[in-house]
């Protein structure tokens, strides 16, 4: 049989944030607190009045992140695994960094990944804010001119899924 995770303790009282959306007038918050480290350590959702089906869901999808974490699992797993799932609410959010989302649990996984993993990790997982997505557009823009104007090719032309990052807002995929 497989050896069970370590779990990793949290200290008592610990920093966090919270972070309130609105997805298609769904008003979700999510609470997420750090250890002493600095890494994360709980999540929490609040969805609908508690009791409903809704509240109950993302309760216990919060807590399993939590365990997660809590035994080691990065959080660029979860991101990956967890990013894009489709059901509604979904559209447009009250979020600058995340104005469309998928799903409710997009936007937290979205939300966790922008505020807990660093650029680069983020940018191999496709989770960007909208003003470093148009940077990269504005970059492949700069790059294909100055092959027109030149007429050589760029030094450094954006690969195919740094152009699809940068030009698929909220796309469903395949779209």
């Amino acid at each position: 049989m497989g050896e069970a995770a370590t779990r990793r303790r949290v200290p008592r009282r610990r920093q966090g944030r919270t972070t309130q959306v609105t997805i298609s007038g769904e008003d979700i918050t999510l609470i997420a607190t750090a250890d002493d480290d600095g890494l994360l350590a709980d999540v929490a959702i609040h969805w609908g009045k508690h009791g409903t089906a809704t509240s109950g869901l993302m309760d216990m999808y919060a807590l399993a992140v939590t365990i997660a974490v809590r035994h080691h699992v990065p959080l660029t797993e979860l991101v990956a695994e967890h990013r894009s799932m489709y059901f509604a609410p979904s559209g447009a959010t009250d979020d600058p960094d995340l104005p469309v989302v998928r799903s409710p649990i997009d936007w937290v996984v979205r939300r966790l990944a922008l505020d807990w993993l660093p650029y680069a990790e983020r940018t191999q997982l496709g989770v960007l804010t909208l003003q470093e997505r148009l940077g990269v557009a504005q970059e492949h823009l700069d790059a294909e001119s100055f092959a027109l104007t030149s007429g050589t090719a760029p030094a450094d032309p954006l690969d195919g899924d740094r152009w699809m990052l940068a030009t698929t807002i909220g796309a469903p995929p395949g779209q």
